[in-house]
């Protein structure tokens, strides 16, 4: 009933990564705002930029993306479209301090930051699955570097079908703007977890793991069956330097970009949004600890063997013959 909303100063919606609903509830509730409220998506990928567009009052339009599970995540992304006025920017963050939660700020983009980095992370497991290696081992490398759980493990808890949704969105909306579609390996494991055996992840009953009731999950035993385990598996120390590296190229990048415009944004949003290892900084003071030639001399490494996804960004040449640090 959204007539409960009446006079809200600060409305948030927060349903499926669905363009088409969320504008649908947009128009809906959007009717009752205060007349100089705010209105938010909680969205995780979508741009808030083309969110805007089903708004009457795209200046008071923002994202404010909070992380599963709320009462426990700290972190809350707020995101800037081409039209969020300064004071809605101002109002967002103020809520975002009153509610004991820790705020940074970005640009718009697809997958904002948090997204489109930890992407990376449950992207790359699924390609080592892919290539050989077993999952065992991978999700121990993902436990050995830092993080809270291994990538297979936290695709469960995300939803692979959760995965492939907002992937086919932004397949979707990149087509019809005739730009490139990029895909990789790990969509191979996508299609087949979706499509071909229907375990979705955790929510669903099964995934990557089986979730028997009462009883501790383990990794279902067909993976290595369907993902056979090559005569030449990558190492750990190997396995770790592409959950690093292909997280940390994606940050700089939306440095460049613009869509960070903050290192501490950038650090803090790692360690608190979805656990990259707190010992290493962040994810850009990761350069800074590793140095900039070892880490461009290493992605060379790494873009020679796995591709063109760990390629060094032109940023870190840049700020090698300046002298610079993040």
């Amino acid at each position: 009933n959204y007539s409960q909303l009446v006079d809200c100063d600060l409305i948030i919606e927060a349903v499926f990564e669905d363009r088409e609903l969320k504008a649908k509830v947009t128009k809906d509730a959007e009717q009752f705002l205060e007349s100089n409220g705010v209105f938010a998506s909680n969205t995780s990928s979508i741009p808030i930029t083309s969110l805007a567009k089903s708004t009457i009052n795209p200046q008071k339009f923002i994202g404010i993306h909070f992380f599963s599970p709320v009462h426990k995540m700290k972190l809350v992304e707020i995101i800037k479209g081409k039209k969020t006025d300064s004071e809605t920017l101002a109002k967002a963050f103020d809520y975002v301090i009153k509610i004991n939660k820790v705020p940074i700020v970005v640009n718009d983009s697809r997958g904002f930051y948090t997204y489109r980095v930890f992407e990376r992370y449950t992207g790359e497991g699924m390609a080592l699955l892919f290539e050989g290696n077993s999952a065992e081992s991978i999700e121990a490398a993902g436990k050995k570097a830092g993080f809270p759980v291994g990538p297979l493990a936290v695709s469960d808890e995300i939803s692979i079908k959760l995965i492939a949704h907002i992937r086919d969105q932004k397949w979707r909306d990149l087509d019809r703007k005739k730009k490139d579609l990029e895909s990789g390996t790990w969509d191979n494991v996508i299609d087949f977890m979706t499509k071909e055996v229907k375990r979705n992840g955790r929510a669903s009953g099964s995934g990557f793991y089986e979730y028997p009731k009462d009883k501790k999950k383990y990794l279902w035993p067909k993976l290595n069956h369907h993902f056979p385990i090559s005569d030449t598996p990558l190492d750990e120390k190997e396995m770790i330097d592409r959950f690093y590296f292909i997280q940390v190229i994606e940050t700089i990048r939306c440095f460049e970009e613009g869509v960070l415009t903050k290192v501490v944004d950038a650090n803090i949003g790692s360690i608190f949004g979805w656990g990259f290892p707190s010992f290493t900084g962040g994810t850009l003071q990761f350069v800074n600890n590793y140095g900039f030639k070892e880490f461009k001399n290493r992605s060379q490494e790494l873009s020679d063997k796995y591709g063109n996804r760990f390629s060094c960004p032109k940023l870190i040449d840049e700020m090698i013959n300046n002298g610079d640090t993040f």
